[in-house]
């Protein structure tokens, strides 16, 4: 039986042509209850989706809804997402990682879990957001209406990344602006902010001995003049607003703004300056590291197997965690990036694409990163991992920017490696922006959601303070961590569970044409899920330059995470 029935009122219009049989049709109407969603891809388009052997044609349009935005071209989008996934913790985390955990053989469970985990997530959201057109909170009244809190989630974790991220490259364009000197700040013992225990050491000067008290002026510059955490005893005590870093940081966030405020429209411009000179500069970096005296025994000491360590759950733990926070799933990036796409594109290709891409960016900067450090331990006549100790901004802002004091043209290359530094967080910065404003703008179309980011510039502020290190270490820390994996577990389970595997495995096949193999159902449904509950029982102390996190403020750490919890749950109560 074939019908066609079009209803006007309000200025909202709808159209709907079916074929299917009465039978079928009573089955449909049983089956499409509040929590499984529907399959309409979204404003503007038809879906094709086979239903008991028929197929069922849905078109709609709603006049009183903003038309959607789309990428002007596909390379805006794929710069756009593999700029968002290769961050800055691709640069400081992933080496630090891998030579902890044994060096070449973390490679081993880091695949593995990127192609059992990374990779299907990636692709799984990617697949979401295109189909349904939607940010990360409306996106769940296609999909199971009683987990929209999951999207306000996310976009509390993305303010939460906005706290730290952002104040990293405010530090960044710090030293930037400091490099424009002759002699560079963090290479003399002779500045007001240094200390007795200072030690200046240049590369023929042979009779400077290093003890557990010496300090460099690379290590004071960072801790004593950028972040002045000696006037601060930790978070109880911030201190003073640090006005230097509080203008840097405007100026971060005047870049951002005019960045993305047209959308994609602008921000899939800018993309193509800063997500390919990173590049230019990691090779640049490489070739000079190469060809650095002892550059030879930080690679060995990067790429050294360890298979003992193998044997360790905390390893495989790592290696989850680092591919989950590394590709960006759980954050709404994907979601927002992919609901600007043509309806058929090949998010299938994208996905593999752009997660090779971060996951060999990521085994580049180990290179880049260990070559230097096998420098600065022969110039200090000291290990590897004597010099290596220290993972995060330290790495970047200590050891790295005092290797490039001691190398010919040190200027220039300061000055390249903290514009790659800072090119690197802004891409993180539109993306997360982005996929907050696209959220807002889908979820409440009257709310000039695209000055959120002024908001979030004020309450960055309170990282400008003299103890706000602390504030970028605790979240760093806890905020994105389990509360990223409660999110991607809770997205997962929504998906599987209420919405359907059949249902979503439909909906890619009206996209792309061709269903998910077993393979991909298995790690959608099965493998994330699990992987996502082991790393939920790892717990890592957090202790930072002079300050210890107390048992009371491990408590205080968790409570971003319990708060992103708490959105799902409340929104149960709002469903009826």
């Amino acid at each position: 039986m074939s019908n066609s029935d079009q209803q006007v009122s309000n200025g909202f219009t709808t159209t709907t042509t079916t074929t299917t049989s009465a039978a079928q049709s009573t089955r449909e109407g049983q089956g499409s209850g509040a929590g499984s969603g529907g399959p309409a891809p979204g404003l503007g388009h038809s879906a094709s989706v086979p239903v008991g052997g028929f197929r069922t044609l849905v078109v709609q349009q709603t006049s009183l809804e903003r038309p959607r935005e789309t990428w002007s071209k596909k390379m805006d989008f794929l710069l756009s997402v593999i700029g968002y996934a290769v961050d800055l913790g691709n640069v400081w985390r992933f080496p630090y990682i891998c030579y902890q955990n044994g060096g070449g053989a973390f490679l081993l469970p880091y695949l593995l879990m990127a192609v059992f985990g990374g990779v299907p997530l990636f692709y799984m959201e990617l697949a979401l957001g295109q189909f349904h057109r939607s940010g990360c909170i409306s996106i769940w009244k296609h999909i199971c209406p009683i987990f929209k809190g999951i999207g306000f989630a996310i976009c509390i974790i993305a303010l939460y990344i906005a706290f730290y991220y952002n104040t990293i490259m405010a530090w960044a364009l710090y030293y930037l602006l400091s490099s424009f000197r002759p002699v560079l700040p963090w290479t003399t013992c002779t500045n007001s902010w240094n200390t007795g225990n200072c030690k200046s050491y240049i590369w023929n000067d042979r009779n400077v001995t290093w003890s557990n008290s010496t300090t460099s002026p690379a290590q004071e510059f960072y801790t004593r003049h950028v972040l002045q955490v000696h006037r601060s005893d930790g978070l109880h005590h911030l201190g003073s607003v640090s006005w230097q870093l509080a203008l840097c940081l405007l100026f971060i966030f005047t870049i951002v703004y005019f960045s993305i405020w047209k959308g994609v429209k602008t921000s899939g411009k800018v993309v193509w300056v800063t997500a390919t000179f990173p590049y230019l500069v990691l090779l640049v970096l490489l070739i000079r590291g190469a060809t650095l005296p002892g550059a030879w025994r930080g690679v060995v000491f990067y790429l050294k197997p360890d298979w003992q360590k193998l044997l360790s759950t905390p390893v495989w733990i790592d290696a989850a965690a680092q591919i989950f926070f590394s590709l960006g799933p759980g954050f709404g990036v994907l979601l927002a990036f992919a609901s600007y796409n043509p309806f058929h594109n090949n998010c299938y290709k994208d996905a593999l694409v752009t997660s090779s891409v971060n996951c060999l960016t990521s085994f580049l900067s180990g290179f880049v990163i260990f070559t230097v450090l096998g420098y600065m331990a022969e110039m200090r006549q000291q290990d590897v991992d004597a010099v290596a100790k220290d993972a995060g901004p330290s790495l970047l802002f200590i050891i790295y920017a005092e290797a490039i004091a001691n190398m010919p043209a040190a200027t220039f290359f300061a000055i390249i490696f903290f514009l790659m530094i800072i090119m690197l967080g802004l891409d993180s910065t539109f993306a997360g922006l982005e996929g907050v404003i696209t959220a807002m703008l889908d979820e409440f179309p009257h709310l000039l959601a695209k000055r959120r980011e002024w908001f979030v510039f004020g309450l960055c502020l309170m990282t400008c303070f003299q103890g706000g290190a602390y504030v970028v270490k605790l979240f760093e820390e806890y905020a994105t961590g389990p509360a990223v994996i409660t999110v991607v577990l809770l997205e997962v389970i929504a998906v599987s569970w209420f919405y359907g595997t059949n249902r979503f495995c439909n909906d890619v096949y009206t996209m792309l044409g061709f269903y998910p193999g077993w393979f991909w159902r298995i790690c959608w449904f099965q493998i994330i899920m699990k992987l996502c509950v082991c790393d939920l029982r790892s717990h890592v102390a957090l202790i930072y330059i002079y300050w210890i996190l107390f048992c009371f403020l491990k408590i205080f750490g968790s409570f971003p995470h319990l708060r992103c919890c708490r959105y799902p749950v409340q929104t149960c109560d709002q469903v009826h």
